[in-house]
């Protein structure tokens, strides 16, 4: 280790700054120490996988692909609604049974750049499958599907829900 000197007298010397390499002070992958607080240490983690992966493909499209999906009883009709942007009708399939709705469907990207010096191709292909179960006497013969803009509809008559809720009044303690 280097000697340390104190001198009282040159008060106007600037004071030379610790290297790393003049004591042992291991360091994270980030080049930071690991002085750091474990949520100090998580942010900066944070920023640097934003940091790497930013424009890339997402993890989520790298597995596997799973569409926003919505699901509504109201009226006696049950209603789903699918968001599949870039999907045309023959990519969708809508099945019924007796006891579940399934949609499913294969999306394929290809994103191609040609610039100056370089090209780049960017696929990404994702299968989803969903299975959304139905309510007893659900009319699966009368079901409709319409995709349009990218947004699945699909309709389904089915029974009236019977409200069999009753308020519960509360009482106050006396102990």
């Amino acid at each position: 280790m280097p000697e340390l000197q104190v001198r009282k007298d040159q008060k106007d010397q600037p004071v030379a700054k610790r290297q790393p390499s003049d004591v042992f002070a291991p360091l994270s992958p980030f080049n930071r120490s690991f002085g750091l607080s474990p949520f100090e240490w998580m942010r900066e983690f944070t920023r640097e996988m934003d940091r790497a992966f930013h424009g890339s493909t997402s993890f989520m499209e790298a597995e596997g692909w799973v569409p926003t999906m919505d699901v509504q009883q109201c009226n006696g009709t049950l209603t789903l609604t699918a968001e599949l942007p870039g999907l045309k009708k023959d990519e969708v399939k809508v099945e019924v049974t007796d006891d579940a709705l399934i949609i499913e469907g294969d999306r394929r990207r290809e994103h191609n750049e040609d610039h100056e010096g370089y090209h780049r191709v960017e696929r990404s292909y994702g299968h989803f499958y969903r299975s959304i179960p139905l309510p007893e006497g659900a009319k699966t013969d009368q079901v409709k599907a319409e995709l349009q803009e990218g947004v699945l509809k699909v309709t389904l008559p089915v029974p009236e829900m019977k409200n069999h809720s009753r308020q519960v009044p509360v009482e106050v303690s006396t102990k």
